[in-house]
């Protein structure tokens, strides 16, 4: 039971009412920001463990 192409191409639609066009690549770019900054942090989470036994 996954999204198929109409159901994204109304969310889409619906995103695009809500922002405008004018902010979408400012929201686009923040979210990729903040998933970057997220993947960063569980990387470092996940290697500090290891870090701390070896020491």
């Amino acid at each position: 039971m996954g999204l198929g192409a109409p159901e994204i191409l109304i969310i889409l639609a619906v995103v695009l009412l809500l922002f405008g066009s004018t902010r979408l690549p400012k929201l686009a770019r923040s979210l990729g920001e903040a998933s970057s900054e997220f993947k960063a942090g569980v990387s470092d989470k996940r290697a500090a463990p290891a870090d701390a036994i070896s020491e």
